[in-house]
């Protein structure tokens, strides 16, 4: 008997639960599809291609829906002889420059034996480079950047591509521009030239309400699972979880797929609620413990702060930076660290609400009280402390009495 053994009697095909799995329809997105659709009929016209933007949260079905779209933009386009499409998607995660990004597409646009470095060139070498490929390409080529708010201030592709025809550096080539982006301030720093170009069609995807995920989720889990193995309560609760945090369909496929996981790992028969809710306990463990794992020990510090004004105040008020201050600065002295000035701990709540740790509300009560932040919170407490209790610094600090008292206090 070998290692590893095939086990087959909770999933189906789990990989129809992953996220790279590309349905065959999106009824939840029809009124974006929609709208989506009418922006590209340009191309299948055989005309100059709108330069496209899409705004929404993680998991809302903005890379789906291009995907989707794409692939049924060039299979139909098939049918005519006068119009040639090329599609080129690049996830901007490592791309933190326009200089990456060239350098980027023009790899994606040529063959694998003629790659090129990612550095030693001048950017106007790489451009040329990728000017010469896309003539020598054609039609129209669409450039899908996902996640283009990584590549920062030095947006000038983004100024170049859409007007790289229309300045004379293409003449058999039309390029249209799809990006995406889950940062709803992006426009606003852009380049007012880059805004203009890149911004000329606008696409917002909302979050998904429950019953939209618990339509995706009975989609999927009737193939991914065997028959009869998910209890009837399992799809609508993972649906509402979702719903109730971000309405990111990624989200809630997440915890249906370790929902089964964990049912597999403890042999259990069936996948129930309580597979669910420690499923989510421990996706928010992993969440905050890779959210953390770049941060210092005052960032550290902070959350603990924030945790611990939380359980002396469980009536659920939301909690001031001056509150939150003194606790942080009682803590840092309680480990032997010298605490940060008032605008450094300002500036970790901010990373803490940045990485969706904290939930921050600004408030303005004019000239009598000003504007100032609250905060809550934006986490299971009990995955909050339990990451918090792995750390180095756990040892110095009494945080089984914090959980003690959270659990009295009926917050955990």
């Amino acid at each position: 008997m070998g290692l590893f053994e095939r086990s087959e009697e909770i999933f189906e095909d789990e990989n129809i639960l992953h996220d790279d799995y590309q349905p065959q329809s999106l009824d939840e997105r029809g009124h974006e599809l929609e709208q989506y659709t009418d922006y590209l009929q340009p191309v299948i016209n055989g005309a100059q291609p709108r330069n496209i933007f899409l705004y929404g949260k993680t998991g809302v079905g903005k890379t789906a829906a291009t995907k989707y779209l794409l692939h049924h933009l060039e299979e139909d386009a098939k049918q005519y002889d006068d119009v040639q499409i090329t599609t080129v998607y690049l996830n901007c995660e490592d791309l933190t420059s326009s200089y990456r990004v060239a350098v980027a597409l023009v790899n994606a646009l040529r063959d694998p034996a003629n790659q090129i470095s990612r550095t030693g060139y001048p950017l106007n070498a790489v451009y040329e480079m990728l000017w010469e490929r896309l003539d020598e390409i054609g039609g129209t080529v669409l450039i899908v950047l996902d996640e283009v708010d990584y590549i920062g201030d030095d947006d000038s592709i983004l100024y170049q591509l859409p007007r790289a025809r229309s300045n004379d550096k293409i003449e058999n080539s039309r390029v249209g521009i799809v990006g995406i982006s889950n940062d709803f301030k992006f426009r606003e720093k852009l380049d007012p030239r880059v805004e203009d170009t890149l911004c000329e069609r606008e696409l917002h995807f909302p979050p998904y309400d429950a019953s939209d995920l618990q339509h995706i989720l009975e989609k999927r889990a009737d193939h991914a699972f065997r028959d009869g193995i998910l209890d009837g309560d399992v799809v609508p609760l993972c649906a509402a979880l979702a719903a109730q945090d971000r309405g990111s369909a990624r989200q809630a496929l997440d915890l249906l797929l370790e929902a089964g996981d964990l049912a597999r790992r403890q042999n259990d028969a069936t996948v129930t609620e309580d597979h669910v809710r420690e499923a989510k306990q421990l996706l928010e463990k992993q969440r905050i413990e890779e959210s953390m794992k770049d941060l210092t020990s005052h960032g550290h510090l902070t959350l603990l702060a924030v945790v611990a004004s939380t359980v002396a105040d469980p009536d659920g008020i939301p909690l001031q930076k001056q509150t939150l201050y003194d606790q942080y600065q009682d803590l840092a002295q309680a480990t032997d660290r010298d605490p940060l000035g008032g605008r450094a701990f300002h500036n970790h709540l901010a990373e803490l609400s940045m990485l969706g740790i904290l939930d921050r509300t600004k408030q303005n009560e004019g000239r009598a009280g000003g504007i100032y932040y609250e905060y809550e919170i934006d986490v299971a407490l009990d995955a909050a402390l339990s990451t918090l209790e792995n750390l180095h610094m756990s040892d110095e600090l009494d945080l089984e009495s914090l959980r003690k008292n959270a659990r009295e206090n009926g917050l955990i």
